[in-house]
């Protein structure tokens, strides 16, 4: 099979805070380099891993380091990672919106490309126009795409405000269009960054069947970035799994996910005291989370329809009006729920000291073999603590959550109860 993308030793670096890189003489020094003497960039020494959770010594970092790895054609490829591991940076250098520090891309074929909102559209410009626009930055012919412009606006859904400059519309229609763009006109090659999160549920089922049918049905390559495993599951065959800037893993793209996972649910704070890596204000910070029954009994397994409360202990450093959220995640790290206690129009006065917020959940109805728990603190509106670590994890047994001495099936993940009736017809 041919090989559509081949990435070359690709590296980029960024300077920290200010673009040049701050005298005139050195930014000379730079262009010589790398103009004339055609010689790395002489920054590059002083550079070092792109590790956001740690500050650095120098002012510049390795957005991504030696990648090397090819796509063979008609392949669908995840890129998954962290948050700042330099997934999109990867798909931005692929896509020629930036370029890399060192190496070289190979692409065979046109490429289509979503970033992100927006991305290739001009304001002003009416949806329609934009699609044109698009269309001849792809190279196509304005009659090639004159044949695409129905199924287009159907597949977006903004058929009624196509005439309407794009400045006007959602994220969500934005995306919708963008996709749209992106799939139907003919590029060999899809790059599809994690925007889809922002469509409705009912778009990111027809987006991913779309990207099925381009692949599967039209031999055409899909790169794919998203933090939803389950869709990446679906849709992806081989994987990749960045860490840092550098290629950590690739592969099969369930061997992929599964050690990407296998990391995250090591991701367990085992003092959540001193755990650094969160972002806020730190005026209220989780100190200790813990779930116990209703009687104050320390749980680490909980039962299907039992009452569960959920207790985090806080540390105040000024009176502050505290809002508290946590979610469940699920092994697959896919959020399945989450409660801020502003939900319930519920917050918190808290004078400066140490205070423990229990949340009790009654007829607890996930039936999840084992379930994650993150938190977020926000105080008067402003984040005040998010760790990037879970603050604990919990073992579901099953239990009997419709009252009836019949356990719940672990098959399921969200439990619900029915009221059953029948009307005899005649």
């Amino acid at each position: 099979m041919a090989t559509a993308i081949e990435f070359n030793n690709i590296s980029k670096i960024y300077r920290l805070g200010l673009v040049s890189t701050g005298t005139l003489a050195h930014d000379m020094k730079r262009w010589w380099t790398m103009n004339i003497r055609r010689q790395e960039d002489p920054c590059l020494t002083i550079g070092e891993t792109n590790d956001r959770s740690t500050k650095g010594e120098s002012e510049y970092v390795w957005a991504l380091r030696d990648i090397d790895f090819k796509v063979e054609q008609g392949d669908v490829v995840g890129i998954i990672g962290k948050n700042g591991a330099g997934k999109s940076t990867l798909l931005k250098i692929l896509s020629k919106v930036t370029a890399p520090t060192t190496g070289t891309i190979r692409a065979r074929g046109r490429i289509g490309s979503l970033l992100e909102v927006g991305t290739g559209f001009h304001p002003e410009m009416t949806g329609r126009e934009n699609i044109y626009m698009n269309g001849a930055i792809l190279g196509m012919t304005k009659q090639e795409i004159s044949k695409k412009l129905d199924e287009i606006i159907d597949f977006s859904g903004c058929e009624r405000y196509i005439d309407t400059p794009v400045k006007r519309y959602s994220s969500g229609m934005m995306v919708r269009l963008g996709f749209a763009v992106a799939a139907h006109l003919d590029p060999e090659i899809l790059v599809v960054d994690e925007v889809l999160a922002v469509g409705d549920a009912e778009f990111q089922k027809k987006a991913i069947g779309k990207m099925q049918d381009v692949s599967k049905g039209e031999g055409r390559t899909v790169l794919f970035v998203s933090h939803n495993m389950a869709s990446v599951k679906a849709l992806c065959n081989n994987g990749i799994l960045l860490e840092n800037g550098a290629i950590k893993y690739s592969g099969n793209i369930v061997d992929v996910v599964d050690k990407y996972l296998s990391v995250h649910k090591n991701n367990l704070s085992n003092d959540l005291k001193t755990w650094k890596q969160r972002q806020g204000n730190g005026i209220v910070k989780f100190q200790k989370v813990y779930v116990t029954d209703t009687n104050g009994n320390t749980k680490e397994s909980i039962l299907t329809g039992s009452d569960v409360v959920f207790n985090f202990e806080v540390l105040v450093k000024e009176k502050s009006v505290v809002d508290l959220g946590f979610s469940f995640f699920t092994s697959d790290d896919v959020m399945i729920s989450n409660l801020y206690s502003s939900f319930q129009h519920t917050e918190f006065v808290l004078d400066e000291g140490l205070h423990t917020i229990s949340c009790l959940v009654k007829d607890f109805a996930f039936a999840s073999s084992e379930l994650f728990i993150r938190g977020v603190i926000n105080v008067n509106k402003q984040l005040a603590d998010w760790p990037s670590c879970h603050l604990t994890r919990i073992e579901i047994e099953p239990g009997d959550f419709y009252h009836s001495g019949v356990l719940a099936p672990k098959s399921n993940l969200f439990l619900y109860r029915g009221e059953w009736n029948v009307d005899n017809n005649h």
